[in-house]
């Protein structure tokens, strides 16, 4: 033997891509993540604040459904993440990284607001939420578009780019804040309060049902658009290799630009309704960072848009529990994203053993 041959030692364990798993043992791995996170919060509790853990998760979960009307809040901010995570996931799915959705929601509620401050009472209420819905469509697609028009012809990084449009978004907001309220206060109140106009009507009494049912039919309509439709496909395999696009025929120009426009605009519905149907203004805190919370969403349904539905409630769920937590134990905030984030990193982390396995060396190659 000689004695100058070099040992390769082989770690101890390594990790391999799983194959496709059984979807009851994926959900299974959830399941215990969030129980071991729940276990890791409670220890959280008992060390910081001497409370009993089962009162804080009691009041987590009235803090979504302690009443009817916190009950259409969460609905309300889950049709809002749940219709932002729609916009970003034909994006994502292509593996563009639009992460200018926030930008994009600004533009569209202040296309709406603008048409409530400028046009007012001078045409119906009906034709008013019209015109805004198209200015509001008009806005997310242009701002979709641009990074999209330079990313298809140069090759510029999207994540930049889109980056960069976020904070252009929120200056434009602020500037026009500026001028339509003379005081200086940077603070836009309600628009149009006395008569209501570019308000979304109420339906059956209830204020955010319109909001709710048009993300519900968004969620079906991308649903199939995605998994049926040639442009779905399209998106599908450009997003696995553009060069195999482009070899089967494929315009991968033209799919960018269409999918970012698609993106953008349902960026500007989300800024439509939250202009129109929630909050009746504009202000740089509209989408309240849920354009970078949509990312998380997205992935973790793995662009699925039926799940997630599913996980755009789990995440709102959180955070209206943590929001919960902090008011009724006078906690300081910071306490209450502690616990929220702990849950969401065990969620997150579990996704790893779900795509991958951890394996242990062999004993024959251990003896060889």
């Amino acid at each position: 033997m000689n004695n100058n041959e070099k040992h390769i030692h082989e770690p101890l364990f390594h990790i391999t891509k799983r194959a496709d798993i059984v979807w009851w043992k994926a959900w299974l791995v959830r399941l215990v993540a969030i129980v071991a996170a729940l276990f890791v919060c409670a220890v959280v509790i008992v060390t910081i604040t001497d409370y009993n853990p089962l009162q804080v998760y009691k009041t987590m979960f009235e803090g979504s459904f302690g009443s009817e009307r916190k009950v259409w809040i969460l609905l309300q901010n889950l049709a809002m993440l749940l219709c932002i995570s729609l916009a970003v996931t034909p994006a994502f799915k292509m593996k563009f990284w639009n992460l200018g959705a926030e930008g994009q929601v600004l533009i569209g509620g202040l296309a709406s607001a603008a048409c409530m401050f400028y046009v007012k009472d001078s045409m119906p209420n009906w034709l008013l939420i019209i015109v805004m819905l198209v200015a509001s469509l008009l806005g997310g697609v242009i701002w979709g578009l641009i990074p999209a028009f330079f990313k298809a012809n140069w090759g510029t990084n999207e994540s930049l780019f889109t980056l960069m449009m976020n904070y252009v978004a929120i200056q434009l907001v602020s500037f026009f804040i500026m001028v339509w309220v003379p005081s200086g206060s940077s603070v836009m109140g309600v628009i149009n309060q006395a008569s209501g106009s570019g308000w979304m009507p109420d339906l059956f009494g209830k204020k955010y049902l319109f909001n709710i049912l048009i993300v519900a039919v968004l969620t079906v309509v991308m649903f199939i658009y995605l998994k049926f439709s040639k442009q779905g496909y399209e998106i599908s395999v450009v997003g696995e290799s553009e060069n195999t696009a482009r070899y089967i025929g494929i315009n991968v120009k033209k799919v960018i630009i269409r999918t970012m426009i698609i993106s953008g605009a349902v960026c500007g519905l989300a800024g439509f309704l939250l202009v129109s149907g929630t909050n009746h203004t504009i202000s740089k805190e509209l989408a309240g960072g849920m354009g970078f919370t949509a990312i998380m969403v997205s992935w973790l349904a793995k662009f699925n848009p039926i799940i997630m539905v599913i996980t755009s409630f789990l995440i709102v769920f959180l955070q209206r529990g943590a929001g919960e937590i902090a008011t009724a134990f006078r906690l300081n905030e910071s306490v209450a994203d502690i616990l929220t984030g702990i849950i969401i990193f065990f969620i997150i982390g579990c996704e790893f053993f779900i795509n991958y396995q951890i394996n242990k060396r062999s004993k024959q190659k251990e003896a060889k």
